[in-house]
């Protein structure tokens, strides 16, 4: 049987994991190891993470983190490392230089990019809802589409041809979903070897 960790533990005993616990959490004080993600998860987080800063930069309302462990229960500990979270209260980045937090996100938003993330995903999202979070967010690489989840509507989904445009707590952002899957323009123009 497994040893329990709690989330001490496992930060302090997550580098001697493979690929120094990067792509590992702890759920139910067990450590898990999820597949390493493939470029286009990188490309998308990378998208995203400009259409955030750019929000952010006009409007001057949260901020964003990402892979920031989120401590979702204790004895056992669970902590999930989604693609990102965005915080609204308490001092600007203040969750940003920690390696989790217990203060909980007005949204989360994690990637199904690899087979594994995808059949845990529908778990995620309910502790995610079930632990206080107003809204989730899922991007979906294979189907090219974002669903929105929350405990007081119905999960909407938007495709790669069409624009969300979101409300509370981030009014005013609108993104392009096809926008999230697009390589940057750097990628294309690089030389041929």
């Amino acid at each position: 049987m497994l040893r329990q960790l709690t989330a001490e533990q496992f930060l302090d005993e997550r580098y001697e994991l493979p690929a120094c616990g990067q792509w590992a959490e702890l759920v139910e004080g067990i450590p898990i190891l999820l597949e390493p993600p493939d470029l286009d998860h990188g490309t998308t987080v990378l998208n995203l993470s400009k259409a955030l800063a750019a929000y952010i930069e006009r409007t001057k309302l949260g901020y964003a983190c990402f892979d920031l462990g989120l401590h979702l229960s204790q004895d056992p500990d669970t902590l999930r490392f989604p693609a990102a979270c965005y915080f609204v209260e308490g001092e600007r980045f203040a969750e940003a230089d920690k390696p989790y937090t217990d203060t909980r996100p007005v949204l989360v938003i994690e990637m199904a990019s690899t087979a594994d993330r995808r059949k845990q995903m529908t778990e995620r999202v309910e502790a995610y809802l079930t632990w206080g979070v107003p809204s989730v967010w899922v991007i979906d690489q294979a189907e090219r589409c974002l669903h929105v989840c929350s405990l007081t509507r119905q999960t909407a989904v938007y495709k790669d041809d069409e624009t969300f445009a979101a409300d509370s707590p981030l009014d005013g952002l609108h993104l392009k979903i096809a926008d999230l899957f697009a390589e940057p323009e750097w990628w294309s123009e690089r030389p041929k070897p």
